[in-house]
């Protein structure tokens, strides 16, 4: 399954993004999900529909973002602050709207990007779900996610390595379901692995190319 569908619907919901490095930033951290999660429902044993259906949740996961671009986007060092961050956490519920609004996504889709922030322990958002009241791809997501986002780089940080990026992980191991955790710990131990760490590093290439673009400028 490819996902030029996806991209197009990212494509048209990034509209209000000023700056390309962030759409290329966006599709850069939705590929790594995307592969992410479609390796470890295949390491859970999932058959090959619910893989396929992750995989496009994995593409598609942060789609709520564009709605406040504008919000969270472009802040350089601020990337932190507070008011954006209330701007992001309305992320996977805005996420619920786009989806719907294009008609193509099932119900269950749906429900893993709006969960795909709760924590197994309850302390997540939106809704503080916990345990197995957070829908099973949405638990999927979430592990997925965390490594992905920790080994890009952030306007406020470099990107981690894998190793330390798996030991972070392990110390917020409460925020996961253990069982998907240690089969992901098989996925990034895994000889297919080498493909993911090579889109990661592309995907640092094109943002640490941003950054010596903007010091010359």
């Amino acid at each position: 399954m490819d996902l030029e569908r996806e991209i197009e619907l990212i494509k048209r919901a990034s509209a209000d993004m000023q700056d390309e490095q962030d759409i290329v930033a966006f599709l850069d951290h939705g590929t790594i999900v995307s592969m992410l999660v479609e390796r470890l429902a295949r390491e859970l044993g999932e058959p090959e529909e619910f893989c396929q259906e992750l995989k496009v949740a994995g593409m598609l996961h942060d789609i709520g973002k564009l709605r406040v671009a504008s919000n969270i986007y472009g802040r350089g060092a601020d990337s932190l602050h507070v008011s954006r961050m209330r701007y992001v956490r309305m992320h996977p519920m805005l996420g619920i709207d786009i989806l719907r609004e294009a008609g193509n996504y099932s119900e269950e889709l749906i429900s893993y990007i709006a969960n795909h922030h709760e924590n197994y322990d309850g302390t997540g958002y939106p809704n503080h779900l916990e345990g197995e009241e957070i829908p099973y791809g949405a638990r999927i997501l979430r592990i997925c996610d965390s490594f992905a986002a920790l080994v890009s780089n952030r306007s406020y940080r470099a990107a981690f390595s894998v190793d330390a990026a798996v030991d972070m992980m392990i110390h917020d191991v409460r925020n996961f379901d253990m069982r998907i955790f240690l089969a992901f710990l098989s996925v990034v131990h895994s000889d297919g692995f080498g493909e993911v760490e090579r889109v990661i590093a592309r995907a640092r290439r094109h943002t640490q190319f941003e950054r010596r673009k903007s010091e010359t400028t």
